[in-house]
């Protein structure tokens, strides 16, 4: 006689579905169709994995034993990193701080599990990525939205921070650039942050996995704050262009170093071996010009779009600065987002993100833009926009 039935527990069901990725899956089902779709929804450029990436992959398979790698990542890729922060950025970090993870998705799961206990309360603006407060849920954190507008340019001020802090708060999270805005906060406004979170015994975690990708303004992080309760996430995906190799890093403060590496240890053993030495070509100089052009075709691609955009009737809350993204409110006699998404998709044959991902008051009349194509691109998803913008949608 069966039992009773196994259900998902209370947590798993909790979590969302991450929309994108729903319209990423009907996207490829019309491509199989035959269709020819413009991709504006998944945050993965057009531009391939650099060759000089690609080439110390194939001779990591050669020659390098690819066996598991010390669950912080191979000594010399850290050091790497560290050497990156100091020349880039003239940040001294100790390569002992640095944890190399599965994507900066593992890092963020890091830095939440070593800090936060269950009933803990973290902090994170919204709109923003909808899965940090689905990792928060996962490990029994509680995920307290601060609000952010684009009063503001959708940054959170250390002011805005204190009027909703509460005793339970052990950490505040938050992205520069950030997804889905493109907004990136000033260092002196991450050292205010930072100081709030120390004062209040908290960790203050900033996702920089868009660093590099910023356009007139300065290019930093939130490392040169100082202070003990700093953790730092950072990816290879986006400005080094290595999305599949799922691969990334977080530096930690000195006293978490030897706690996150037996998390590390527990979770997932190491990082993939061979996209760990294909790393140490991305953060030589050869490749890091190479990437630094492609940022430059990167903010050309969001000059063109915020033009189309706005000749389209859509509104532009605040200027992106940072990543690849423009945050757009739509023309005002379409219905809501979702229902111009799906009709963008299915009619037009360009696949956007709404703003429901994202959360916010004004979420449903949001969409999000990813200018991962080239210009040409652009300016043909405009014309196939034009012609349902145009209609009652």
């Amino acid at each position: 006689m069966a039992g009773p039935a196994v259900v998902p527990s209370r947590r798993a069901a909790a979590v969302a579905p991450f929309h994108v990725m729903r319209i990423l899956e009907r996207a490829r089902a019309l491509e199989a169709d035959g269709r020819d779709l413009i991709h504006l929804e998944v945050g993965e450029p057009d531009f391939p994995t650099p060759e000089p990436v690609i080439a110390e992959a194939r001779a990591a398979l050669a020659s390098a034993p690819l066996g598991y790698t010390p669950a912080a990542g191979l000594p010399r890729l850290r050091q790497a990193i560290a050497d990156h922060y100091r020349r880039r950025y003239g940040v001294a970090v100790d390569p002992a701080r640095i944890i190399v993870t599965p994507g900066g998705s593992g890092a963020l799961q890091l830095a939440l599990a070593a800090v936060v206990d269950v009933g803990d309360s973290v902090l994170l603006t919204e709109p923003g990525y909808p899965c940090n407060r689905h990792i928060v849920s996962l490990i029994g954190g509680r995920p307290r939205v601060v609000p952010v507008g684009p009063e503001t340019g959708y940054r959170l001020s250390a002011a805005d921070a204190r009027a909703v802090w509460q005793a339970d708060v052990r950490a505040l999270l938050l992205a520069s650039p950030s997804n889905p805005t493109g907004a990136v906060m000033s260092a002196a406004a991450i050292a205010e942050l930072q100081a709030l979170a120390g004062e209040r015994g908290a960790a203050l975690i900033v996702d920089e996995i868009y660093q590099g990708l910023t356009y007139g303004v300065e290019d930093h992080t939130a490392l040169s704050a100082g202070g003990d309760n700093v953790f730092v996430v950072n990816s290879f995906s986006k400005y080094f262009g290595m999305t599949g190799w799922r691969l990334g890093w977080l530096v930690v403060p000195p006293a978490f170093a030897e706690t996150v590496s037996r998390l590390a240890q527990n979770l997932y053993l190491a990082a993939p071996t061979v996209s760990q030495h294909a790393a140490l070509a991305a953060l030589r100089p050869q490749t890091l010009s190479l990437l630094d052009q492609r940022r430059d075709a990167f903010r050309l691609r969001r000059d063109v779009l915020l033009d189309l955009l706005s000749d389209l009737g859509f509104g532009i809350p605040a200027t992106p600065e940072g990543a690849f993204y423009i945050y757009a409110r739509i023309p005002a006699h379409c219905a809501d987002a979702a229902t111009l998404a799906e009709t963008l998709l299915e009619t037009a044959n360009v696949a956007v993100t709404p703003g429901l991902d994202f959360g916010g008051d004004d979420s449903g009349r949001m969409l999000r833009f990813a200018y991962t194509v080239g210009p040409a691109r652009l300016r043909e998803a405009a014309a196939r926009i034009a012609t349902v913008a145009a209609l009652p949608c």
